[in-house]
């Protein structure tokens, strides 16, 4: 009987069967799910132009439905505002301006209407001063404050702006060639350089206007304080049937014909 035992020779698997290439797989999915959670979080502390626009994009990449984002150069989050879209622009300035420190005391000299021409926003003094200082085209801190939150919002958008100044019937107290045409203008133009310098591109804004007291907000109360205001007109845009060109609203080009010179009749 042969006690010889059999030979038996082990291998010794090497490190590398310990670290495979699985953790790549996982490490990979780790990162993927962390750049999905910042992309929400993002788009959630998003405006809603931007939620919106984003939203557009995944459910039409192509960008031939309804066209959510826009095509329109400038500020990176552009949205077009037809006439339809004016109540939501409307909502939307409201929760902004809620935001404010001092909405409580501002929130009854802000109206905003949706008028044929646009988004008409009136900012309206008291007798006191709300917005200006009394009697001077200086901006007070409340005022700043809501240019400023007007400014980030509205230069979002591709609509044109205007800027209007008015007054009351009250002349102007001080003497000299100075009256409330020249206040009413220079309190606008102070409302344009101020948003300008807070985002609003300098071709977004198409007018400045000063018209004194003659468009009073009170016809029958001349002398009422909310009669001196300013007013900031987001100018909607008309959409033709085929969706692709945009041309201004209907009021905007009336008003445009009113303000174009009459042509010169040639000599005989």
């Amino acid at each position: 009987m042969d006690k010889t035992r059999p030979i038996i020779i082990k291998k010794k698997s090497g490190h590398s069967a310990h670290h495979g290439g699985a953790w790549k797989v996982a490490y990979a999915d780790f990162v993927t799910a962390m750049m999905s959670l910042f992309i929400v979080l993002w788009l959630l502390s998003s405006s809603k132009p931007v939620q919106e626009a984003v939203g557009g994009y995944f459910r039409d990449p192509s960008g031939t439905a309804d066209k959510k984002g826009s095509a329109v150069a400038g500020a990176g989050e552009n949205f077009i505002l037809t006439k339809d879209d004016m109540p939501k622009l409307k909502n939307q300035l409201e929760e902004k301006i809620r935001e404010m420190n001092d909405f409580e005391k501002l929130k009854n000299h802000i109206e905003m209407t949706v008028t044929n021409e646009g988004l008409r926003i009136e900012l309206m003094e008291s007798a006191a001063g709300t917005f200006f200082d009394s009697g001077s085209a200086k901006l007070n801190g409340d005022g700043h404050e809501m240019l400023i939150a007007l400014a980030q919002e509205l230069s979002n958008l591709p609509n044109k702006l205007s800027i209007e100044g008015h007054t009351d019937s009250k002349p102007y107290a001080t003497s000299g060639n100075y009256s409330n045409w020249e206040l009413s203008t220079d309190r606008a133009n102070a409302a344009r350089r101020l948003m300008q310098a807070n985002g609003v591109g300098t071709a977004q804004i198409t007018q400045v206007r000063g018209f004194a007291d003659q468009r009073l907000r009170k016809l029958d109360n001349p002398l009422d304080p909310s009669n001196r205001r300013i007013s900031l007109i987001v100018q909607y845009i008309v959409k033709s049937h085929e969706g692709d060109n945009e041309k201004p609203s209907a009021a905007v080009e009336e008003k445009k014909a009113e303000e174009k010179p009459p042509a010169s009749t040639p000599p005989k």
